[in-house]
């Protein structure tokens, strides 16, 4: 009986019990039941120390990509409604809080990496008292970290957009926005730790499906709370807060009902001060580089802004297409991160070069086919945000250099993946800090100072992920000969 026909038998016994009121023998002694049943409980998770690596690292990564898209045009969607229904001011109070709010939970969304690692690590060497442990840190830590800046989010939103330069007409609203959307900090930060965990053990598709739907409602919201009780920003906020505690909420649904190790208890959240360390010995790097990150695009920003309004308006459209190639590549980094660190913790090495492989053969392909094809379609795609032909051909310009060789950065952030994945995460933090964020602003006060030129700034990028990924390969060759010379599978 193939498994279709096996999985249909047992369901319909499974229903003609619970029409009778009560589970039959039956189903506490067939063990075919049981197995089927925990056969299909497993059915979103990916094996990934056995079998076939190109279609299981396909099958991980196209949902990733997926959610990241969505997400883009869940934002876009906000901004839509909120510049057409609520007027400039409300739409300028809104995108002048995305840098504050990348700069204040880069760091923590950051700790979900550490999450990651571990859970894969331990998830494949079958460690499941520490993979528990991990669990169960990880949540209270996203919690307590979310509760954290909700009251850094009161207390400085103002001074802090003040600080940014934030124009006078604009500082309340955005005050306000900040204000509200920083109270669904812990949902949102539980709802990606959850998602980490999730990934670590090969599950993409669920937390794409909790993004649809949370995503969905929040547009919703957004059309409800902004067009019929004119709210305004502070209507966007709200649904933005209420979508976030949609998905924490089906992200520890989906965590409490498990029947593995990786299983959420309430009983059991405390913090495991070993697992702790952990998590930020890991995850702590890679929040600072994000941070850091943000900081150094504002500088490169600054030197944009001097080349007028329509030069900026140009290359915040190319920027915005930029995105979705991103997030396309991103999903490749999350993707080499968990397989690595799967088969780190069982001991598969020779698996985990071919890993590295697969996965920079993979975000190559993704971003020659989308930075191309945007390029390609930069026009029609740039009239979106503009029909000024000035601000188009401005767009252009960014858009064939950045675009045009993004799969560079998307090797960049894969050989990051590899490292974190095998548990190193200051090492590429350093490299990445130093080839990338330094280098631009030695390109800003040198190259560009001699040659003032947009081209010159753009050109800025290509050659820093050149330089960065080089750098990341010569330290992933050091770093694999150091293990195979230790001879031990594990940490």
């Amino acid at each position: 009986m193939d498994s279709l026909r096996r999985r249909a038998l047992v369901l319909n016994r499974l229903e003609e019990a619970g029409s009778r009121g009560r589970r039959a023998p039956w189903f506490r002694q067939n063990t075919e039941y049981t197995e089927i049943l925990c056969e299909m409980k497993k059915s979103y998770e990916i094996d990934m120390c056995d079998g076939p690596l190109l279609s299981k690292i396909l099958l991980f990564s196209v949902p990733l990509m997926m959610s990241g898209i969505l997400q883009l045009l869940f934002n876009a969607a906000d901004i839509i409604v909120v510049g057409r229904f609520a007027g400039s001011s409300a739409l300028a109070a809104v995108g002048s809080t995305s840098s504050l709010i990348n700069l204040l939970i880069n760091v923590f969304v950051g700790l979900s990496v550490g999450v990651n690692v571990l859970v894969a690590k331990y998830y494949g060497g079958q460690r499941e008292k520490d993979m528990s442990e991990t669990v169960h840190t990880a949540v209270l830590t996203s919690l307590l970290s979310g509760l954290f800046l909700v009251i850094l989010g009161g207390i400085a939103a103002r001074p802090l957009l003040h600080l940014m330069g934030t124009p006078d007409d604009v500082l309340p609203l955005a005050a306000l926005y900040l204000k509200i959307y920083f109270i669904g900090m812990p949902a949102t930060l539980t709802y990606n730790f959850g998602a980490a965990i999730l990934r670590a053990v090969g599950d993409t598709r669920r937390p794409l499906y909790f993004l649809l739907f949370a995503g969905a409602v929040n547009v919703v919201l957004n059309l409800v709370f902004v067009i019929g009780f004119s709210m305004g920003v502070a209507g966007v906020a709200t649904a933005t807060v209420v979508s976030e505690c949609i998905s924490a909420v089906l992200i520890v649904r989906c965590l409490a009902g498990s029947d593995s190790a990786y299983r959420l208890c309430r009983e059991k959240l405390h913090l495991t001060e070993s697992k702790v360390k952990l998590i930020m010995k890991i995850g702590l790097p890679a929040g600072f580089q994000g941070a850091i990150f943000s900081v150094s695009n504002v500088l490169i920003q600054s030197s944009i802004n001097s080349f007028g309004s329509i030069a900026m308006a140009g290359s915040t459209a190319s920027a915005n297409v930029e995105g979705f190639v991103y997030n396309a590549m991103n999903a490749v980094y999350q993707t080499a991160l968990s397989f690595t660190s799967q088969n780190y913790g069982a001991g598969n090495m020779k698996r985990v070069t071919k890993i590295l492989l697969y996965c920079l053969g993979l975000v190559v392909m993704v971003g020659i086919v989308m930075g191309g094809g945007a390029v390609l379609l930069g026009p029609k795609l740039l009239q979106i945000y503009s029909s000024d032909p000035e601000v188009i051909s401005y767009g252009m310009m960014r858009m064939r250099i950045i675009n045009g060789s993004y799969f560079l950065c998307g090797i960049m952030d894969t050989m990051v993946g590899g490292l974190r994945g095998l548990g190193y995460s200051v090492i590429p933090m350093l490299v990445s800090l130093t080839g990338a964020c330094l280098f631009r602003v030695v390109w800003i006060f040198s190259v560009f100072a001699m040659h003032r030129t947009l081209t010159t700034l753009y050109i800025s990028y290509p050659v820093s992920w050149i330089i960065t990924f080089t750098a990341h390969i010569i330290c992933y060759i050091v770093i694999r000969k150091r293990l195979a010379a230790r001879r031990k599978p594990r940490d």
